[in-house]
């Protein structure tokens, strides 16, 4: 399982520890990864995805996953978020 959010894309970032004496040594920067549980309802079904707080906070401030998919770039979604996108774009078309 990768360390990637599946809506926002962010990933592990790479910079220095430093420490007193100003010895930098590589580390990485994991993004905060959450199992969480969303609702869809245009879909009317609870949809299980792996996001990063900062993306929870996204969902509820643009109104909820529809709406949230609907304004996301498909570059930056996943391929199970992808998919999930089109079935909401299908859905509300008819």
């Amino acid at each position: 399982m990768s360390r990637r959010c599946e809506l926002t894309a962010k990933g592990p970032q790479v910079g220095h520890k430093v420490s007193h004496s100003n010895i930098k040594t590589k580390r990485r920067f994991l993004p905060n990864l959450c199992n969480v549980t969303l609702i869809s309802d245009t879909l009317s079904r609870s949809v299980r995805l792996r996001i990063s707080t900062n993306a929870i906070k996204s969902v509820d401030h643009r109104g909820g996953l529809d709406a949230f998919l609907l304004k996301a770039k498909a570059d930056d979604l996943s391929p199970k978020a992808r998919a999930l996108k089109a079935e909401i774009e299908k859905k509300k078309a008819s």
